[in-house]
């Protein structure tokens, strides 16, 4: 044997011993520790719309469940070439260089949303009744996945979230058809639930990289009362808490290693009948999604995790502003509770990651909306081999300021430029790219975040939902994204680096239907007290010039609105 054989193979038995000694996460009373006993609090990402897409990920409205997307693309471009589609689509949502980016940005951990049907074969279909009919694909998806990660020394979290037969009212989470017996309704779905674990747990029993199980995502149903389909008003939750039992003794059959993550009916949260524990390696998992970010919102789980002496563990969030993600994570991480959000992409600005949209695909969502002529079949494949291309991370709109909210900001209120200003002798500043930062810290908006499930807070956080999900309106207008719906009150910071000290002239490129004003502040003095802006309703112009004084290098200015009604779309600073 040649030397660098030799020496490769000692290479892989070192990795290989490091990991088997390295342990596996475990609870150890009320919080996580790692292999090595050390306290482990999980930041984390899920991979929503892999492996189940949710239509309103794709801004496809009705279509919400995943089967019904497929029969849309199948009815445009056939059996074969949807299969094609949807094999492309696996292929290209989520690769290597997804976690190697996730794990770059500060995330320690994955939750991979899991659909059974790339695992096993539905009851319906299953050749021989109460048989388990094993599929390659979805297993060796998740083995990829847990090589990438453990590559970037990411924990991996399998989270069942299509059950067979579905799990819930709420159809579109679990890819459930509501003509066919759910996972409650019917005992095959159950045993195939409870068949999958075991295998999943056989198969990864010794993966310490594999941080837990999250056996039923977001269970949603009324057992006792079937009017109360969401299940929040649930009082004895028996039968879930049944499956769940039996889904941990087929896992401890073969797994004595790994992390059991419960959820509770009514979206993860409703508790009542599931506890005491079961088994001594257990967390709690809740969902917390568009309600207030103080103690009073999570006082129930903390209730619960000194009662029953074990970890909490925030297994879904997100898809809100960022003054909301680092309201949230800060609340969590001072009660000392791991956090994952939803997911790294879609279409839309409140992830890390943006799915561009096309002409051709607007075009497809106009016909499955019925507002739009049928495409061709050649049209309708060529969108969908663009949107397989522009689902791959190189070609996604990267969000910056999701990622600082979820983790700078969490720590630190400090600002930081979101683009470098030189100021020259001529520079416009566009009004969209104000500093990063906390609300109150780099700009102050008078509605800053969504609080859709608060009754009676009927607050959005950016209306037009564009360009950055900070808390501050932007809309597209024209080829150009500009600052809406101002309020006195408000206010916008920006960094800049003056090349030389001096006065310089400032104005402002505005559209307002009524008189408005705004000021400026320049290294927190008061530089221009009022800018009038007439109103000239659909039509752009800009302000008159007024001198302002800049000192060489960092000057930080403050754009306030004293009376609103405004469209702001730049600053254009000449010397």
């Amino acid at each position: 044997m040649s030397f660098r054989y030799l020496w490769v193979g000692l290479m892989a038995l070192c990795v290989s011993c490091a990991c088997q000694g390295q342990g596996f996460v475990k609870a150890q009373g009320q919080k996580l520790v790692d292999g090595k006993g050390n306290p482990l609090l999980l930041r984390g990402m899920g991979l929503g719309g892999w492996m189940l897409q949710e239509g309103y990920m794709f801004r496809l409205g009705n279509r919400g469940q995943q089967y019904r997307i497929r029969e849309g693309i199948q009815e445009l471009i056939g059996p074969a070439k949807t299969e094609a589609f949807y094999k492309g689509w696996r292929a290209s949502h989520t690769r290597k260089i997804d976690i190697d980016s996730m794990a770059a940005w500060g995330f320690n951990s994955i939750r991979l949303p899991m659909h059974y049907q790339l695992y096993t074969l539905s009851v319906e279909q299953e050749p021989v009744a109460g048989q388990q009919t094993w599929l390659d694909e979805g297993f060796a998806l998740t083995d990829r996945l847990l090589q990438w990660c453990k590559a970037n020394q990411v924990f991996l979290i399998l989270d069942l979230h299509a059950a067979p037969g579905g799990q819930g009212n709420d159809l579109p989470i679990s890819d459930r058809d509501p003509s066919k017996p759910s996972l409650w309704q019917s005992e095959a779905n159950q045993q195939k639930t409870v068949a999958l674990w075991r295998k999943l747990a056989e198969r990864y029993a010794n993966e310490p990289w594999i941080a837990g199980y999250d056996l039923i995502n977001e269970p949603n149903w009324g057992f006792q009362d079937p009017k109360d389909t969401r299940g929040t008003e649930e009082s004895e939750n028996e039968p879930l808490r049944k499956l769940m039992m039996d889904i941990t003794k087929a896992i401890r059959e073969v797994d004595q290693n790994h992390l059991i993550i419960i959820e509770g009916n009514g979206f993860g949260n409703n508790y009542r009948g599931i506890l005491p524990t079961w088994d001594a390696n257990m967390a709690l998992s809740f969902h917390k999604y568009g309600n207030f970010n103080d103690e009073q919102a999570i006082q129930s789980f903390l209730s619960l995790r000194k009662e029953y002496n074990l970890p909490l563990w925030l297994g879904e969030s997100g898809e809100n502003s960022n003054p909301w993600f680092t309201d949230a994570i800060r609340l969590m991480e001072r009660h000392e509770i791991g956090w994952c959000w939803w997911q790294e992409k879609k279409m839309g600005i409140n992830n890390p990651l943006e799915i561009k949209v096309t002409p051709g695909y607007e075009k497809l969502l106009a016909y499955w909306n019925g507002k739009g002529p049928k495409p061709s079949e050649a049209e309708a494949s060529k969108t969908l081999n663009e949107l397989l291309d522009l689902l791959k991370l190189e070609n996604n709109i990267y969000h910056p300021d999701v990622v600082d909210a979820m983790f700078r900001q969490v720590k630190s209120s400090e600002t930081v430029p979101f683009k470098k200003h030189n100021i020259g002798k001529q520079t416009v500043i566009r009004a969209v790219d104000f500093d990063l930062g906390r609300q109150r810290s780099a700009y102050f908006d008078a509605d800053s975040a969504s609080y859709h499930y608060t009754p009676g807070v009927n607050t959005v956080g950016n209306r037009g939902h564009s360009y950055r999900n900070d808390g501050v309106d932007i809309e597209k207008k024209g080829d150009s994204y500009v600052i809406t719906h101002t309020e006195a009150g408000e206010w916008l910071q920006y960094t800049v680096l003056a090349e030389k000290a001096g006065e310089y002239q400032a104005q402002f490129r505005v559209m307002s239907p009524a008189d408005a004003a705004l000021a400026l502040e320049v290294n927190g003095k008061s530089a221009l007290p009022e800018v009038v802006i007439s109103a000239r309703s659909g039509e752009w112009t800009s302000t008159v010039p007024q001198k302002i004084r800049l000192q060489k290098g960092k000057n930080v200015l403050k754009i306030r609105v004293i009376k609103g009604g405004f469209d702001l779309e730049s600053m254009q600073l000449t010397r």
